[in-house]
Parts: structure tokens; sequence; C-alpha cells
């Protein structure tokens, strides 16, 4: 069993119901890019988007997605990647998503590069919010006919429509 099927098992398990990706995810947090050629320099560009939408500290953000990864990687496989760190001074999780021109090494458990990011920040002590956000996450970059619409597609507004809308067709 992969980490995202864990994931979803213990969030079944614990009796955790659908959350809506729209209030995680603001239509301004997500981007396409394209200078992106390590995991450390898209941590540093995860850290500077949610800099600007959310107003959190780029570099503790950094620190937190580093200090996270060291722990085991958060390629997921499929080409995509779930970073995420427990934060002090914010109150809500809050995501941004990236799509890369380029893929990249992810250290993945399917050792394929990845191209889908998202990346979620949760209070330190969120416990259930934080899971229900991974599972949710997880989830719908689970779907392939989501990833293939995504890769599809280089408009972030398109990107965020896709992502958010995406539920509505997905059981919890």
């Amino acid at each position: 069993m992969d980490r995202a099927q864990n994931i979803r098992t213990l969030a079944v398990s614990v009796g955790i119901h659908a959350m809506d990706l729209s209030t995680i995810l603001k239509p301004e947090a997500v981007k396409v890019v394209s200078a992106i050629s390590s995991k450390k320099r898209l941590f540093h560009d995860l850290g500077d988007i949610a800099e600007s939408c959310y107003n959190l500290s780029a570099s503790k953000l950094v620190d937190a997605l580093q200090d996270r990864e060291a722990l085991g990687p958060t390629g997921v496989g499929g080409g995509v990647a779930l970073p995420h760190a427990r934060l002090d001074n914010i109150e809500d999780v809050l995501g941004v998503f990236v799509k890369l021109e380029k893929p990249i090494d992810f250290s993945s458990v399917d050792r394929q590069p990845v191209d889908l990011v998202f990346a979620l920040f949760a209070p330190q002590d969120s416990g259930v919010s934080h899971l229900k956000a991974l599972a949710l996450v997880s989830r719908t970059l689970r779907e392939p006919s989501i990833c293939a619409k995504l890769r599809a597609n280089a408009d972030a507004s398109t990107l965020h429509a896709i992502l958010t809308s995406s539920q509505n067709s997905q059981a919890a």
C-alpha cells in the first residue's frame, strides 16, 4: 500500500468526510512554473507563492518543507507530489498548487519525475484538519482524468477550476 492509500485508509477509519478544496486553495496560489530544476528550488518557489498569497514567512515555509521532506519523500507517484508541513502562527490549512512545465526528480515512490505539486501548510496543532486536507488532495490527484486535465492546461485560473470543481464529481 502506498503513502496516498495509507492516508485515505486512515482518513476513512477515523470517519473523516469531504473537505472543500476551495477553502484551502486560493486562485492566486495556483501557478504554472517553467524554471524549476530541483526540489530545493521548488520549495523556495512554493514558499514565495505562499508568502504572497497568505502573508506567511517564505523562509519558515521552506525550512518546514525541507524538514518534513527529510523524514521521507512526499512524491506519491504518477508525477504527483504532496509536500506538507505544520507551522506555528497559522490558523487554517492552506494550499499552493504548482504545475511544472518540466518534471523534476522528487524521489517518488514510483521513481517517476513530478510535474504536479500540491503543497499543504497546516497549523502545528491541526490534527484532523491536516489529515482531512491531505486525504482530499490525495484523492483528487489520484484520479487519472483530473491529472490529465491539469497536464493539458497551462492557465492558472483553469487549473484552479479543475481542482476545485473536481470534488463535485468525487465521492467522499
